[in-house]
């Protein structure tokens, strides 16, 4: 499948753009370090947080556009969507925005470039290691597993563009330890669909007028997945283009949705 202007395109959408006056302070600044590498993150605490109990995990991937070391601009897309009180006090969970550092991605791809150097080519390795950020966001997750404060039957996984590329990737390496997934404007190796299904319930999104990830990707796991039996969720915007992740974050049954599931 190709994917025209795939990543140069999401710097040219959303590079350069800010955070509103939105306030993040509640997002504590963290760093997680292993063998030399390090992640930085923003974590919210959930509301009430009470020490003698377990919170579900909601993790977010960022797209192109907030890559980088100032640990800020991964908030802009969703940090003010588990702030909202209708979310915080009905659903407390503890929420991770790791940042993906400039120059890197979430999920191992390889690229084909014409001659001006654009690129008109995307695969996705179906067995390439992990990335050095997708490697430790795992890492990360499988220490806090550790911790004794996550439940670790409830943590959960979604993305845009970029990060819904490593949505679909960390869910197929890592099945056993989501328990549920929402990929919006992503893209994958579909062939690999097989590897989650049945075990990662997944909620995707698209617009059908995106020019970034064409919405032929999400289209394909979404066949796939039911053609393996999978009763999987998807939600395709009429006239949406590759900011689809303004609607997903205004479906009022997202978090509901996630929260209803629980591995087994």
């Amino acid at each position: 499948m190709r994917y025209l202007h795939l990543l140069l395109s999401c710097l040219l959408l959303t590079g350069g753009m800010r955070l509103t006056a939105q306030d993040f302070s509640q997002y504590s600044n963290e760093a997680f370090y292993q063998k030399g590498d390090t992640l930085r993150y923003r974590l919210l605490m959930p509301a009430n947080y009470d020490t003698h109990k377990k919170y579900p995990l909601i993790v977010f991937l960022h797209g192109s556009g907030e890559r980088g070391w100032d640990n800020n601009a991964q908030l802009l897309h969703g940090g003010e969507l588990f702030l909202r009180d209708s979310i915080r006090n009905k659903y407390p969970a503890f929420v991770l925005f790791p940042q993906c550092p400039g120059n890197t991605t979430w999920a191992p791809m390889n690229f084909l470039r014409d001659s001006t150097g654009k690129i008109v080519k995307a695969d996705f390795p179906a067995d390439a290691a992990p990335t050095v950020p997708g490697g430790l966001v795992i890492s990360l997750l499988d220490s806090l597993a550790r911790s004794g404060k996550i439940d670790n039957k409830r943590i959960y996984i979604g993305g845009l563009s970029l990060g819904g590329m490593g949505t679909f990737y960390l869910i197929t390496r890592r099945p056993d330890l989501f328990a549920a997934a929402f990929p919006i404007c992503g893209a994958g190796n579909v062939a690999t669909a097989d590897r989650f299904a049945k075990k990662v319930p997944l909620w995707i999104f698209h617009g059908d007028d995106d020019k970034v990830v064409p919405v032929e990707a999400s289209r394909a796991y979404n066949e796939k997945l039911k053609s393996l039996g999978v009763d999987v969720k998807y939600t395709e915007y009429e006239g949406v283009g590759h900011n689809s992740w303004d609607n997903a974050f205004h479906e009022p049954e997202l978090v509901k949705w996630l929260m209803e599931h629980k591995r087994k």
